[in-house]
């Protein structure tokens, strides 16, 4: 079943696809390498913190380094908690472990820690981009 889908400056949109590499993460074979699981895991964290640009209207810079997106999201104001910034691990699987041979097989816990951390991100990007409540 095919979702609607929005135009790509709406950061909607970019939630929805983090969302979407949120469930292809969890998808748990004995057929898909764990690797790939996190590649898609760190996918979502990307999707959804490139949301929360979009809706603070900020450019984005075009890289897979979380760290250094959020790092930029910061400067521009945004508060980002550290359970948040830890994510930064997951810029490993943005590429290198998606090679045979670049780096070790990819084990049980270390997939579910990738998992818990792109969940975490995608529930505070979400909250990240409701506007805040006016006072009265």
């Amino acid at each position: 079943m095919m979702r609607k889908r929005l135009q790509p400056d709406n950061p909607v949109e970019w939630l929805n696809r983090a969302k979407s590499s949120l469930a292809l993460a969890k998808q748990c074979s004995r057929e898909i390498y764990s690797e790939d699981l996190c590649f898609q895991a760190q996918q979502a964290a990307e999707k959804a913190i490139k949301a929360v640009y979009i809706s603070k209207k900020v450019a984005f810079p075009y890289i897979h380094d979380i760290s250094q997106l959020l790092a930029t999201l910061e400067k521009e104001g945004v508060i980002i908690p550290n359970d948040i910034k830890t994510a930064s691990t997951l810029t490993l699987y943005a590429a290198q472990t998606r090679y045979p041979g670049l780096e070790g097989p990819v084990s049980d816990d270390e997939y579910h820690k990738a998992l818990v951390l792109a969940e975490r991100v995608v529930v505070w990007a979400e909250k990240n981009m409701k506007p805040p409540h006016k006072k009265n």
